[in-house]
């Protein structure tokens, strides 16, 4: 049996949890912060595909399970604290983020007065949600 010793070298949170983020690895575009447990990230470096672990629903998802739009791993990276992995994938479908962006991260803050200041949609939707999620 080969030996896992690495996952030893992950800082686990208290739910037995490290925030994962994936990033595209041609553009460098952070894709989606994420949550993996000890068998979600040995699940990705077997499969090769990006296997999370949602807090909502309490188990194992596949990115793409249910749009077809997967993440195939390109490199595996631990951050110098040991507390978050960074996952360099390549976004197969081309859509990461749930409402039909390229991104998660496609709210800017917006306005010179801080006080003012408000989240605005900066990135396009490039896929209407309905016709990705239509198998659910």
């Amino acid at each position: 049996m080969a030996s896992t010793h690495w996952l030893d070298e992950v800082k686990w949170n208290d739910d037995g949890l490290v925030t994962a983020i994936a990033q595209d690895h041609q553009s460098g575009d952070v894709l989606m912060l994420a949550w993996m447990n000890r068998e979600s990230l040995k699940l990705t470096l077997e499969e090769g595909i990006g296997v999370y672990w949602s807090r909502s629903r309490g188990k194992l998802w596949r990115k793409g399970e249910s749009s077809g739009h997967t993440q195939r791993l390109v490199e595996c990276r631990l951050d110098c604290d040991g507390d978050a992995i960074l996952l360099k994938v390549e976004q197969m479908g081309g859509i990461a983020c749930h409402t039909g962006r390229q991104s998660c991260f496609y709210k800017r803050l917006e306005g010179d007065d801080v006080e003012l200041a408000s989240w605005k949609a900066a990135d396009p939707v490039q896929q209407d949600p309905e016709s990705i999620y239509n198998n659910q």
